[in-house]
């Protein structure tokens, strides 16, 4: 095994040692991560490499400021770098430590990893026509092109009419030769027998019947005791079928299916309570949420855009870099923010073509009777397929907090309105599993 295979399994043993998903989500550096790049941490195994030992440096001819007289000292060697204790920290040797560097993936890795790990199955919905081509020839229609007559259907109506209409004519015969009977009567017999004989059929085979053979049966019932009927089936499975009574009605064309490629479409509306209340602890809570309730939504569809509102007793949009950590000074008024959204979505992101996730974040602090007369009503007017409300207070509920509680209790199990309690990095998971998981149930 050369050095290079030696490195390489250094790699893969690096690799395995990525951070786990959840523990990322909830206490990693979600900074270091774009929206089209999520770089987990890997802790990397040193890789071997020639070193000179630091304690040999003093040796003859190499000492520093020229070579010792006779009878010096020869001190100790100076710490260098990587020797011991540099942090101060106490730690010894061996203890976890060291440099990382990063695991990427892109969004649609990270919504895989996110749904085995969650145990998620969210079916993305396609929206917007984007083309159509066509598809396999499942579709039919009286009329077409030669070369696309389905004969194999053709053939089998045709067969199914012969084994209809077709009959055993000797056993037929015999019954005209039953003493009394004439061609009327053996009519109304075959017709009893459900026998598909025609009228003039039976008249020709009459005339056919010798004189002296018309009498060879004393009854209908000695006829049938001493005849044996054989099915059509039989018949042709021992002679074959000379002709197949085709008809025009049975013609079939086959044609392609037209196949529409829905274009996956979203778009995120993240809404956040910028007000005097929400302070620092609250603000990157919002933040450890909502990201990667981004990065899976763009995984998962063809196309994700992204909408920011931020919002204290008014509304604006802003962009996502100011979005977690802008604060202002004012009271709260959330109802603003869900009219500045419906504003946009219906001007730019019509609902028969985008899937539409309206998240919202705040402490739950709302003015008064904001969120009964107005919210709710702004959230059942908005199509959308799923909102959700997630309330960050890392010392738990204040008392006038009670906007995500009135929220949970108005929409219930509703399967498109989810609402989140996060109180800690702990809760941040959970929250996002209950979010998706609601519209995964929908």
């Amino acid at each position: 095994m050369g050095l290079r295979d030696d490195l390489d399994r250094y790699r893969e043993v690096g690799e395995e040692r990525r951070e786990d998903l959840s523990e990322f989500i909830q206490y990693g550096d979600l900074g270091q991560s774009r929206p089209d790049e999520v770089r987990i941490p890997i802790k990397i195994v040193d890789l071997p490499a020639f070193e000179y030992d630091q304690r040999d440096m003093g040796g003859v001819g190499q000492g520093q400021g020229g070579t010792p007289d006779v009878g010096d000292p020869v001190g100790q060697p100076e710490p260098q770098p990587g020797d011991g204790d540099d942090d101060g920290d106490g730690d010894e040797p061996g203890e976890e430590g060291g440099e990382h560097e990063y695991y990427e993936m892109d969004p649609e890795e990270f919504a895989e990893e996110l749904d085995e790990e969650l145990g998620l199955d969210l079916e993305p919905k396609g929206k917007q026509v984007v083309e159509e081509k066509e598809g396999d020839f499942t579709d039919i229609t009286r009329s077409g092109p030669a070369s696309t007559l389905d004969f194999e259907r053709l053939f089998k109506e045709g067969l199914k009419r012969k084994l209809a209409m077709d009959f055993d004519e000797e056993y037929l015969e015999q019954a005209l030769r039953v003493d009394g009977w004439g061609p009327a009567k053996v009519f109304e017999w075959a017709r009893g027998q459900s026998v598909p004989v025609s009228r003039a059929w039976i008249e020709d085979a009459y005339d056919d019947v010798p004189d002296a053979e018309k009498g060879r049966w004393d009854s209908i019932e000695e006829m049938e005791a001493n005849v044996d009927r054989e099915e059509t089936a039989t018949r042709i499975r021992r002679e074959g079928v000379d002709q197949i009574p085709f008809r025009r009605e049975d013609e079939r064309y086959r044609y392609p299916e037209i196949v529409e490629e829905r274009e996956k479409n979203v778009v995120v509306v993240n809404i956040r309570d910028v007000s005097g209340s929400m302070r620092q602890s609250k603000r990157e809570l919002v933040e450890r949420t909502f990201t990667p309730l981004d990065w899976y939504l763009t995984g998962k569809y063809d196309n994700a855009e992204f909408v920011y509102i931020a919002h204290d007793a008014d509304a604006w949009e802003v962009d996502r870099d100011e979005f977690f950590g802008i604060r202002s000074g004012g009271g709260t008024r959330i109802s603003s923010a869900y009219e500045l959204a419906a504003e946009i979505l219906e001007q730019e992101y019509p609902w028969a073509e985008w899937n539409r996730y309206v998240f919202a974040a705040g402490d739950s602090e709302n003015s008064s009777n904001d969120t009964e007369q107005k919210v709710i009503p702004l959230m059942e007017e908005i199509p959308a397929n799923l909102h959700a409300y997630v309330e960050t207070q890392p010392s738990g509920n204040a008392i006038n907090a009670t906007h995500a509680q009135e929220v949970e209790e108005h929409f219930g199990e509703s399967d498109n309105v989810a609402v989140a309690f996060v109180q800690s990095q702990d809760d941040v998971v959970d929250a996002i599993y209950r979010i998706l998981s609601t519209e995964d149930e929908s």
